[in-house]
């Protein structure tokens, strides 16, 4: 309040309370007044929505607008880290022997998180790693500021409104209070970081002592929630998310697609192996994924796979989380190395090679930036014709030939 009170001050007297201030300055002095605005409106909102006013204003006694958590939400640049350097912090060596670490020091916790819950332990600890590094980046940022900050100024207001209303349903059931409410900058909490809505849906008092706690260095809560939720979206006991494959010559590519699902025996007989050059296991129903294309590995994913994607439904992040796993629970690394510097191309980029591929006499059906069946097509044909595998790989190698 003292800032829109000094500002009315100043105009009173003729003065203009913002002329000695820079510009950045004053731009967050006049957001911060149209922040406590928003917040007096949204009070209503909250009350209207079941929020007592006792739960409200103790929960923004100390809530102010964060400018900071602004301009990271408004810079985020577009940005594609090459698959090597991804996988290779996801499942680096010190995060796999700090994983172990996990497994040993937790390992009462985790048999009866996996008893319970039916999820393995060297998963459940792959979600924690991935997450906040066992605990180590949890966040320190106030969560009802920074919700508030971006439900009034951000990009996705509704979401953030909505997620702000949950925040306070926590604060009001009493999981927490609101100077212990801490997490990102962008809302998500504790250490395996739920945003509020999926708290609500998913965390578990697994202690016992009355709170779904997230945010305590104990990590029994946090750990227990991440295997509730696994389990409630169906994961399979005993079943790996993915097997790493070896793929015949000549391989037809067109198969790699998440929705087209075989049997490991069918996909046996097209030639897919394990790098054991067996038939993989009937764990299931697979679908043939390859990340990076003809240059890098390949992997037949299971129902599990799909389970992962519903934490985050990145490709890389699920294959992060699946192969930490793998290597916490003792296996080597891959057999096939990711390509060095090879990635996913920016949108400028796609719309490129879109540009190059149709100016080369290889139609994508339109320039639009994205990388559907008919571009895949393109792809495929040009490779075919310059004598390459022919993956329909998007990738910065194919778009730096073509330049």
């Amino acid at each position: 309040m003292f800032v829109a009170k000094s500002i009315a001050l100043s105009l009173f007297l003729g003065l203009n309370p913002m002329s000695n201030v820079a510009p950045t300055e004053r731009i967050i002095q006049v957001q911060a007044n149209g922040f406590e605005n928003w917040v007096a409106n949204f009070r209503n909102r909250a009350l209207r929505q079941g929020i007592s006013s006792r739960t409200f204003d103790a929960a923004f006694a100390n809530a102010r607008y964060l400018p900071e958590t602004i301009q990271k939400d408004r810079n985020q640049a577009e940005f594609i880290k090459p698959m090597s350097d991804y996988m290779g912090t996801a499942a680096s060596d010190a995060r796999v022997s700090n994983g172990r670490d996990m497994m040993r020091v937790h390992a009462r916790l985790l048999a009866r998180l996996e008893a319970t819950y039916g999820v393995e332990a060297h998963i459940i600890v792959a979600f924690w790693g991935m997450e906040s590094n066992y605990g180590q980046r949890r966040g320190d940022v106030p969560l009802i500021s920074t919700l508030a900050t971006l439900a009034f100024d951000g990009r996705r207001g509704r979401f953030f409104e909505a997620q702000l209303i949950s925040a306070l349903k926590i604060l009001r059931r009493g999981d927490t209070s609101a100077s212990r409410m801490t997490g990102s900058w962008a809302g998500a909490m504790g250490h395996t970081q739920f945003i509020p809505t999926s708290y609500e849906a998913y965390a578990v008092d697994f202690t016992g002592d009355g709170r779904r706690d997230i945010w305590s260095d104990d990590p029994s809560d946090a750990l227990a929630s991440t295997a509730a939720y696994v389990s409630r979206f169906g994961w399979r006991k005993g079943q790996p998310w993915g097997v790493e494959v070896r793929l015949p010559q000549g391989f037809d590519f067109d198969r790699s697609n998440r929705a087209a699902k075989m049997s490991p025996a069918q996909w046996g007989r097209l030639g897919v192996r394990g790098t054991d050059g067996r038939v993989v296991p009937n764990y299931g129903e697979a679908a043939l994924i390859t990340p990076t294309g003809a240059h890098g590995p390949a992997f037949l994913v299971f129902r599990n796979f799909d389970v992962i994607s519903r934490y985050n439904n990145a490709e890389a992040y699920v294959v992060g989380v699946g192969h930490l796993g793998d290597r916490i629970r003792g296996m080597g690394p891959l057999q096939i190395g990711w390509p060095q510097g090879e990635r996913d191309l920016f949108r400028a980029e796609r719309i490129e090679l879109q540009q190059r591929l149709t100016a080369a006499g290889f139609a994508t059906a339109g320039v639009d930036g994205k990388i559907g069946p008919a571009t895949r097509r393109a792809i495929r044909a040009y490779q075919q014709a310059a004598g390459l595998p022919a993956d329909g790989f998007a990738s910065l190698s194919l778009l730096q030939r073509l330049r």
